[in-house]
């Protein structure tokens, strides 16, 4: 009889009631890691990216309500966790503030240039899920509404002369999106 035995369903690819082993240290002590670095660990961390350094995305001007520069798409059986967005904003022509909005709706997106996720993990498995990214606004997602939309997250930035200013988007509690999704 092993000393430490974990007994675990279907995932990762093990079998059902198969016996993967347990992470000890040297000296016999359970290694215990968290949510997000266990989902790294495991390969079930991706990443969507709009744009380069060299090449940034261009967005609109207002936010619009079914034109978005970014969409990921939970498929019907997957779920997606958003821990994370960062993005780097200049001042608009004639002094406009950006805005930023995070929201999630209840159908996929249907329009924009689509892609499969970065893997987080680089010998990961690829994400059944798909995400899209295009300039001002040219992703259609569904129009927002009171009683279907999540908003998780809205504001204007502001900037000062040309420098820029950066955004960061780490929610306390992520909101877990089930399929079909759309954040």
């Amino acid at each position: 009889m092993p000393l430490f035995e974990v007994r675990r369903a279907l995932g990762a690819g093990f079998g059902s009631n198969a016996t993967p082993a347990a992470r000890l240290t040297t000296m016999g002590e359970q290694v215990v890691v968290d949510f997000f670095t266990a989902a790294m660990l495991d390969g079930r961390g991706y990443q969507v990216r709009a744009g380069t350094i060299t090449a940034p995305l261009t967005g609109d001007i207002v936010i619009t309500d079914t034109a978005a520069e970014m969409a990921v798409d939970a498929a019907s059986g997957t779920t997606i966790i958003p821990v994370q967005a960062v993005a780097h904003f200049e001042s608009l022509n004639g002094g406009t503030l950006p805005e930023i909005a995070i929201k999630s709706v209840a159908t996929a997106s249907s329009a924009g240039t689509a892609f499969v996720p970065l893997k987080m993990k680089t010998d990961g498995s690829a994400s059944v899920s798909t995400a899209r990214v295009q300039a001002a606004g040219s992703v259609t997602v569904t129009a927002e509404l009171a009683t279907t939309t999540l908003r998780h997250y809205s504001g204007l930035v502001a900037t000062v002369g040309t420098g820029g200013a950066p955004f960061l988007w780490e929610p306390k509690g992520a909101p877990v999106l089930v399929g079909a999704q759309c954040l």
